[in-house]
């Protein structure tokens, strides 16, 4: 009883937290001509319902792809329909072919918002809500602040509820993937990441580690036997969903090609905006976009990114645990925003690190309200600053390399300084973006600083992350590890 009370204020309080952001402002309002990822997400709709399938990808009289072109897997599109289907019974004004351009009512964005909450309550909270409680672990306190700390994430809320994106359907069923494997379920896991993989093609930052989890996991079993046949179920598993998820594309070769020639626009260049990634900060210095032709700048993000997925991954291959498996997620995916090609300033959920996107649409108020009460059940909740010994924080490894120079070196003392410094300057660059004009000749100051204080950030989160994991120490089987 007291678990499904507990359960039912953390939804509460996500839902709340969800709802009101929907009353403020969102991205692209009032601004013609493309009116921003609202319009975009509401033109999808629109194009999805008016227009048959073979002309979704590709340009056409009816369907100008300068113009907010379907940009994301199938499994988008069809959810646009879906959505599609739904407005057109409310209001057939809204998904109108041509006419409903640029379209902006109170009842629609309420709609708009109603979908991207709707898709939180079915797919994202109840996963959420599913591994803080019965995959952490801890006492019940614990696993009530760190579903707190998910649900109230300003990241995931500012962006889904301020520009429509649905990050939450991807992340919800990447999530579930992980449950299916933690519970045993293979096939399930399987079945869901495809899914999350098919919904967003960002989530090929995580392919590698369930790729790698799984076949690790086969290997053990013996490829000569039970890990053969378990390798073939997953794999066509994987090659099914794939299939179904095509099928409508898959009469034609060309549209194929042409939904993948949508996914990865190699055309758009190495990086676009501000993005917090190596290439973005490095180009203050160095102007790489200029320098480096196409190919040298395909084949380095390709090089280098393949050179700091590669030690995470061998090592999950070899040790297929759970433990590795997360920490593979978070070495993978941070290896390829900061190196690969073409990233997007959103594939990062890091509110802190998304404020000239969030300033931009008018979402300062929820940035603060949402980041002060993530800091507060951070702090006060899960008691992030007592938890940061040495030893919780995995640091035997800088530990023995200060000792002999540095003895009196207390790292755990630092990493307090790092984090109430990284505090100060977040809320200075939010301070000088919102309230101070940049000089004449530097008018992208402010958006360069944040990204490059992001940019640190994320490197020294990759250099300890992969420390951690690979140089994992043997421990006892009754010393559990937190998660």
């Amino acid at each position: 009883m007291e678990n499904w009370s507990l359960i039912s204020l953390c939804v509460l309080l996500g839902l709340t937290s969800r709802w009101t952001v929907s009353f403020h402002s969102y991205s692209g309002a009032g601004k013609p001509p493309m009116f921003g990822d609202y319009e975009a997400q509401r033109h999808w709709q629109e194009v999805t319902y008016n227009l048959p399938v073979h002309e979704w990808y590709f340009n056409t009289t009816n369907n100008d792809l300068n113009y907010w072109g379907l940009d994301y897997p199938p499994l988008t599109a069809y959810h646009s329909l879906v959505c599609a289907y739904v407005a057109k019974l409310l209001n057939p004004e809204w998904v109108e072919l041509h006419a409903s351009r640029g379209y902006e009512s109170h009842s629609h964005k309420l709609f708009m918002r109603a979908t991207v909450l709707f898709t939180d309550i079915l797919i994202y909270i109840p996963a959420v809500l599913l591994y803080c409680f019965y995959f952490c672990d801890g006492s019940s306190k614990q696993k009530v602040a760190a579903a707190f700390c998910i649900l109230l994430y300003p990241g995931l809320i500012l962006i889904d509820y301020g520009h429509f994106q649905y990050n939450s359907v991807s992340l919800g069923l990447a999530l579930w993937g992980t449950l299916g494997l933690g519970l045993g379920w293979d096939l399930f896991g399987c079945l869901a990441f495809t899914l999350a993989l098919n919904y967003k093609q960002m989530e090929l930052y995580h392919s590698l580690p369930f790729f790698c989890y799984l076949l690790g996991k086969c290997i053990k079993q013996g490829l000569t036997g039970r890990g053969f046949f378990h390798l073939v179920k997953i794999s066509m598993t994987v090659l099914v969903t794939f299939a179904l998820c095509w099928m409508p594309f898959l009469s034609d070769p060309k549209q194929p090609l042409q939904v993948l020639h949508r996914l990865f626009p190699v055309g758009r260049g190495l990086f676009e905006d501000k993005v917090a990634n190596t290439w973005c900060s490095l180009n203050v210095l160095i102007k790489i976009k200029t320098l480096l032709s196409r190919e040298t700048q395909l084949f380095l993000s390709f090089a280098l990114t393949l050179l700091f997925v590669l030690p995470s991954s061998l090592k999950l291959l070899s040790k297929p645990t759970l433990w590795q498996f997360k920490l593979a997620l978070v070495n993978t995916s941070l290896a390829f925003f900061l190196f690969s090609f073409q990233v997007h300033e959103k594939s990062i959920l890091l509110v802190a690190f998304m404020l000239p996107l969030l300033l931009k649409d008018g979402l300062l108020l929820p940035y603060v309200v949402t980041s002060l009460a993530f800091l507060f059940l951070s702090l006060y909740l899960l008691s992030a600053l007592e938890r940061s010994t040495e030893e919780e924080l995995r640091l035997g490894l800088y530990c023995k390399l200060t000792q002999r120079w540095l003895p009196k070196l207390n790292l755990s003392r630092i990493i307090k300084w790092k984090f109430w410094f990284s505090l100060v300057a977040m809320a200075a660059l939010s301070f000088t973006s919102m309230w101070l004009k940049p000089p004449a000749k530097l008018p992208d100051l402010f958006p360069v600083l944040v990204s490059v204080l992001s940019f640190l950030h994320f490197l020294g989160f990759i250099i300890y992350f992969n420390q951690v994991q690979l140089m994992e120490p043997q421990r006892k089987k009754s010393l559990k590890k937190t998660n």
